[in-house]
């Protein structure tokens, strides 16, 4: 089984700003939930465009996709 990244994109000029602010909300999610995730981060692609993301194994990638909605996912590579 892989690691599979899932990404939240977010555009516009405050797109840094609420990716970082999303990034907590996704910390705050992993510790309520207990979970055993430690790889989340945001990161901008462009002046108008960011990501907020975290890693999670490929067996318990459907429930956080269910519950959190990222826009995408992709196969992670450390």
């Amino acid at each position: 089984m892989c690691d599979l990244k899932l990404i939240w994109d977010f555009r516009g000029p405050h797109a840094l700003k609420t990716a970082e602010h999303h990034e907590l909300h996704l910390k705050e999610y992993i510790v309520s939930h207990n979970l055993d995730i430690s790889i989340t981060g945001f990161t901008a692609i462009n002046d108008m465009h960011a990501i907020a993301f975290l890693v999670v194994n490929e067996l318990n990638m459907k429930p956080l996709r269910d519950a959190l909605k990222p826009h995408r996912g992709q196969v992670y590579t450390p």
